[in-house]
């Protein structure tokens, strides 16, 4: 399955509405800063806020995340979980897996870093290389999710900002970012509806694409501490299990490094 839009053309606004479907409701700006705030601004369910090119990116703990323009598909999400708050930690751990599977409709091998950053399988990297990065936001009142999802499309090895990153290119992927979008947004509420109406189930589909269960890891802690130890499980509040000598911890929140391969 590969897209027909040339590489680094810019994104047609009817072509992206109709890859989207009659459930989302499609704004596409040519340049952009960032789209989750674009998105939390009017956080109305159902809003899908999308820039051809962002220039003030967002990802998790306060990283900057800036591509060349046409290299990327970047936007954002407005959604009403309908779920009760102790699953609200999940719906990253969602769009995560719903990025996988789109990756995947499209032939590319792809796996979920807890807690959402998408890798793509390389011989090279221990453990994959990162592919898109996702941030999630709770906003307004009532409260709606707004997700912004990053994905690397055609960047080349010398654009790319980290030597752990990649893009769907360099792994031999020829999508169009348009088609790209219809098959997350598709993926993703695919994912909500899982996580609305059995979220045991979501957490055992989550479990099997994430790379990180299996492995050593480094766990950088938000108070600065680190954690190493190896990666057990993912409960049912989608936390990682580490066990070290001291015992089983409970990690809500913290920046992940694999540390060796599965064994």
């Amino acid at each position: 399955m590969t897209g027909s839009v040339p590489a680094r053309s810019h994104l047609d606004p009817v072509a992206v509405a109709l890859a989207a479907g009659d459930a989302w409701s499609i704004t596409l700006h040519p340049t952009a800063g960032s789209t989750n705030e674009l998105a939390a601004a009017n956080p109305v369910a159902g809003r899908v806020v999308v820039a051809d090119h962002q220039v003030a990116g967002r990802g998790r703990l306060d990283r900057s995340w800036v591509t060349p323009p046409g290299t990327a598909l970047t936007f954002s999400v407005v959604v009403d979980p309908a779920i009760p708050d102790d699953r609200w930690p999940l719906i990253p751990l969602a769009a995560g897996v719903a990025v996988t599977d789109a990756i995947a409709s499209f032939g590319g091998g792809a796996s979920v870093k807890w807690p959402n950053d998408v890798l793509l399988e390389d011989e090279t990297a221990r453990s994959g290389r990162k592919v898109c990065g996702i941030l999630a936001e709770r906003v307004g009142d009532p409260a709606r999710a707004v997700i912004g999802i990053g994905i690397n499309v055609d960047l080349r090895e010398t654009e790319l900002p980290v030597p752990t990153a990649t893009s769907l290119a360099i792994a031999g992927l020829d999508v169009a970012r348009v088609d790209l979008l219809g098959a997350v947004l598709a993926a993703l509420t695919t994912q909500l509806d899982a996580l609305r109406e059995d979220p045991a189930t979501f957490l055992a589909a989550f479990r099997e694409r994430c790379s990180t269960v299996g492995r050593d890891v480094a766990v950088l802690m938000p108070d600065g501490s680190r954690l190493e130890g190896r990666a057990i499980g993912i409960d049912a509040s989608g936390c990682l299990e580490v066990e070290d000598a001291g015992g089983v911890h409970r990690v809500a929140a913290g920046d992940v490094v694999h540390v060796r391969p599965v064994t």
